[in-house]
């Protein structure tokens, strides 16, 4: 399984150095046609998405996540921070799944 990510230049470069090689660099205006790229992929295991970008995908990330258990979706911050309402999916999914709240 592959780690994919969707994100602005600045995070792009980090990811890449990270060792993900599906690093997509996303305007507004094309973020959707990205996500329908990536998501429909079958070797991806993991989605790194920055919250801006997660955030005009709102609807479509909702969807997906009920629909789907592969890839997971992991929001990440950019370079300014991470969102003051920001809601952690992963550790929303730990809950669900162990039944014991994370913190960090």
């Amino acid at each position: 399984m592959k780690l994919a990510a969707i994100c602005d230049n600045d995070t792009a470069v980090g990811l890449r150095l990270a060792g993900v090689h599906e690093v997509h660099v996303v305007k507004e205006r094309n973020a959707l046609e990205i996500w329908n790229q990536i998501s429909n992929m079958d070797d991806i295991g993991i989605i790194f998405i920055t919250e801006k970008f997660a955030e005009i995908l709102d609807k479509y990330l909702k969807d997906f996540r009920i629909r789907n258990n592969l890839p997971i979706v992991v929001e990440i911050p950019d370079k300014k921070g991470r969102r003051t309402d920001h809601v952690d999916f992963v550790s929303h999914l730990i809950k669900k799944a162990v039944g014991i709240e994370v913190n960090r």
